[in-house]
């Protein structure tokens, strides 16, 4: 591969109650990943604990903890850029939904704390208030590869298009969502989602989420996606736990946007979308 692509990872993870399995799945599953040439692995949300707002105190860590440190191993042992999907952090009483990414040399480069929390109400189907227990980070959150630039969100972040494309212009060119929609928004809006931003930013989409469990109280739909630039996907995951992969190719990036110029294009006389503040997790 040239340097206009690289491997990407995601891992779809069986999540349970046992933190410490969890975690050892975690590391043999990055390892698998990187042994077929990965150079960035993406994690699930809440890939060391149920995900619930009953689970999130109990299961909670300091960063760095024990968690991130697995983390930090992970990513130097097989070295590789690895996006630790989320997990339940404490932080000076408060708790948040955080995603940490570790470079390979085992360094930490970047906390996203979840900027929109969960909180639904579909009558009959399905009601969620992570509110009732996390708070809300107040930051974008963008690293540097060899290859491109990567923007960081956790999946109700993805809902919201103002992120992905402030993310697309500070020059990302792959978006990751580690996430974990149900069984009702999931077969309606999960691939939707994903292939909307991908579209209207030409960037590639990633997304991670848990392997489904029909006996957990939250229960995921799975179906962890990579998307192209072009809006289709090039790797799916069913819903058990499994790897899949995609070669990220920035040329193809490239052409797509040469070929569709809509960047240049915008009418920024006529409207734009832009930070307000800049927030630090």
């Amino acid at each position: 591969m040239t340097s206009l692509q690289f491997r990407l990872a995601v891992v779809q993870l069986q999540v349970t109650s046992v933190k410490a399995d969890n975690l050892s799945r975690a590391r043999r599953l990055v390892k698998e990943a990187a042994g077929q040439g990965s150079k960035v692995v993406l994690l699930p949300e809440c890939f060391n604990s149920p995900y619930g707002t009953g689970f999130f105190a109990s299961y909670a860590e300091r960063i760095p903890g024990e968690s991130t440190q697995l983390l930090s191993e992970a990513a130097k042992e097989n070295k590789v850029y690895l996006v630790g999907g989320s997990i339940p952090e404490e932080d000076g009483g408060k708790l948040y939904n955080s995603c940490t990414v570790f470079g390979p040399d085992g360094e930490m480069i970047l906390k996203h704390r979840k900027i929109h929390l969960f909180d639904i109400d579909v009558p009959g189907k399905i009601r969620f208030q992570e509110s009732e227990t996390l708070s809300p980070g107040d930051s974008l959150s963008v690293f540097e590869t060899p290859f491109c630039k990567v923007g960081v969100g956790i999946c109700y972040d993805m809902r919201f298009a103002e992120l992905a494309q402030l993310y697309s212009r500070r020059g990302c060119q792959l978006l990751v969502y580690p996430g974990a929609f149900n069984m009702t928004t999931g077969p309606a809006h999960w691939e939707l989602l994903q292939r909307g931003r991908a579209l209207d930013n030409q960037v590639y989409v990633a997304t991670a989420s848990p392997a489904r469990d029909e006996t957990a109280s939250y229960v995921a739909w799975g179906h962890s996606t990579v998307v192209s630039p072009w809006g289709e996907v090039i790797s799916k995951a069913g819903p058990e736990e499994a790897v899949i992969y995609a070669d990220i190719d920035l040329q193809y990036l490239s052409d797509i946007r040469q070929q569709i110029p809509i960047t240049a294009q915008r009418r920024d006389d006529l409207y734009t979308v832009t930070t307000v503040k800049e927030g630090s997790s």
